[in-house]
């Protein structure tokens, strides 16, 4: 069962990337309606309204709306970031990948995580004492306003319109599996508790709904792999050997010899030819690195905190949390292996999954605590999907309302209450446009879509981020041309790319080979940057470059930058 870079990139995103697994979910069947976990769902919706309602009331000016006023903690923001970052797709595809490859399955879950030091080192700190509201304050900070926040919205507008479709396409899938609701019912449902967690709540509502979440989403994983662990006497290594004879069982029942069987049981327990090429393997990784680092609803949760202390701290809990799901993904993924996959209750006449090949985790949770934990499981996976576009659709209204309309359109004097009615009719558009592009993209491929994503992030955000607030020879011309190039080159790489020229579009063979564009995109922004700043001698650039010393000291010290409001 094994599938190429992208198909998998529609299973994890998180993020967080995250529930564009929607294709690989499984046949577009309708279950029977699963009361339980109707009712914990709807537990946990008037939970989050209450929440709602709560928020509201401390929801006045654009500064509540976008970032919490500034009021949040560094381990309440971690754990919103974790939040983020723990989407169900994550939860279904990683074990997924564990259960059909094993070791493999790991690939993308380390790629997520190392890109949180990145954040940690070199940008946490300096975007809190650089920034506001959104990560384009970080990149226009000495620049000029207008054309580098109109890139920067641009960027930012694709990498949520690319998510929140596929999150919606997610929810319909999956909810229609869980649920047995039908598609269209559970992606309008998304889309109008979305819409009333971010329309009234703002970021209040957001981060708390995101924290429920992770602790819900964390108490469950941890109670399967514990579960899981206790059937074994808490032996990893006993685990893993019982998962080595179900392999080598099933390949010998598939027609493998027994030379052949037993090497299929132990390639588990290594990498294999998972991703075929180096050039794949490469950029696939670049991408979740680097697109970790310039993903806007997760750079926007920096303004949140009081200070760069607490952004910091913010960082290490994140990693914390997340590096621990990850690890309880791991024994899950085996322990499907052993316990699913010797299950003929779980399991389709020809040996594929019941409910398709991402449906692994959900199976071990009946297996290891019956219909009731099956359902409060696919209560959190649907809550998991309900705080992550929550996120994207603040972020994207931001990127509207402040960067384009307070910022370019009024040129900075904008007035509160008028930025505020723009993002909350901004919230309503975009969850307008994901509820139809939802139900439009229900019998696609939306794999490419995450992809995309994180390529999109790390192409132009990233390297625009990171040379605005390092090298003092950037200038406005240079950034605008780096994000542009990066932009582009990764969108049309993308949709030359087998993903869309062959599987979407039906071309015999893509002309762009490779599964991710990264390894080209990334390298050409940062290249443009430095070409274009060092040949600029326009008199924008000496205003670029003699503000920089300026901005090395409000990053580094602190001094001037915004603080939290009180309530």
């Amino acid at each position: 069962m094994r599938r190429g870079p992208l198909a998998l990139a529609a299973s994890l995103t998180l993020l967080p990337i995250s529930g564009a697994h929607a294709h690989a979910i499984g046949p577009a069947v309708q279950q029977a309606t699963n009361w339980t976990a109707i009712g914990m769902f709807a537990a946990f919706v008037a939970l989050t309204l209450a929440i709602t309602r709560w928020a509201a009331r401390r929801t006045r000016t654009v500064s509540d709306f976008y970032t919490a006023g500034g009021g949040i903690t560094g381990f309440q923001n971690g754990l919103a970031i974790a939040g983020d970052f723990m989407s169900a797709a994550s939860f279904l595809g990683i074990s997924a990948q564990i259960y059909a490859d094993g070791y493999d399955g790991l690939i993308y879950s380390i790629g997520f995580l190392v890109g949180w030091p990145i954040l940690l080192f070199l940008m946490a700190e300096r975007l809190r004492n650089l920034g506001r509201f959104t990560f384009a304050d970080v990149a226009s900070f000495r620049f000029a306003q207008t054309p580098v926040r109109m890139v920067a919205a641009c960027s930012t507008l694709l990498v949520v319109l690319f998510y929140l479709i596929a999150q919606m396409v997610g929810a319909g899938q999956l909810i229609r599996l869980l649920f047995g609701l039908p598609y269209g019912y559970a992606v309008v449902i998304v889309g109008v508790l979305m819409t009333m967690y971010v329309l009234f709540g703002g970021m209040t509502a957001t981060t708390w709904v995101q924290i429920v979440k992770a602790m819900m989403l964390l108490g469950a994983a941890s109670f399967m792999a514990i579960a899981v662990l206790a059937r074994f006497g808490f032996s990893p290594e006993a685990l893993f050997a019982r998962a080595v004879e179900v392999k080598t069982a099933l390949a010998a029942l598939a027609g493998a010899g027994p030379d052949e069987a037993v090497a299929k049981g132990r390639a588990i327990m290594g990498p294999g030819g998972f991703i075929k090429d180096p050039v794949s393997a490469i950029s696939i990784g670049a991408a979740l690195m680097f697109g970790t680092a310039g993903l806007p609803h997760i750079l926007m949760r920096f303004f949140t905190v009081p200070n760069a202390k607490a952004a910091r701290s913010s960082v290490l809990w994140a990693t914390g949390w997340i590096g621990y799901f990850y690890i309880l993904t791991f024994v899950i993924g085996f322990g499907a292996i052993v316990l699913v996959a010797t299950d003929p209750g779980f399991l389709e006449a020809d040996g594929a999954l019941r409910g398709g090949s991402n449906m692994a985790a959900i199976h071990l949770a009946q297996a290891v605590g019956g219909n009731l934990f099956l359902g409060f499981i696919s209560a959190v996976a649907f809550a998991t999907i309900l705080a992550v576009v929550a996120g994207l659709t603040l972020s994207g209204a931001s990127a509207v309302s402040h960067d384009l309309y307070a910022t370019v359109i009024k040129k900075g004097q904008a007035d509160s209450a008028s930025e505020l009615r723009v993002s909350r009719v901004t919230v309503f558009v975009l969850a307008v446009v994901a509820i139809l592009l939802g139900i439009l993209f229900e019998k696609q491929n939306v794999a490419f879509m995450v992809s995309l994503a994180f390529a999109l992030a790390a192409s132009a955000n990233f390297p625009v981020l990171l040379l605005s607030l390092l090298w003092s020879g950037c200038t406005t011309r240079g950034v605008v041309a780096g994000g542009l190039v990066g932009l582009l080159t990764a969108l049309v790489l993308t949709i030359l790319s087998p993903a869309i020229w062959v599987t979407v579009l039906g071309h015999a063979a893509p002309i762009f080979p490779y599964g991710s564009p990264t390894i080209f995109s990334m390298p050409l922004a940062f290249l443009t940057i430095w070409l274009v700043s060092i040949t600029d001698r326009s008199g924008r650039a000496a205003v670029d470059k003699a503000g920089y010393p300026a901005q090395r000291i409000r990053s580094e010290t602190g001094i001037g930058a915004s603080g939290a409001l009180d309530h």
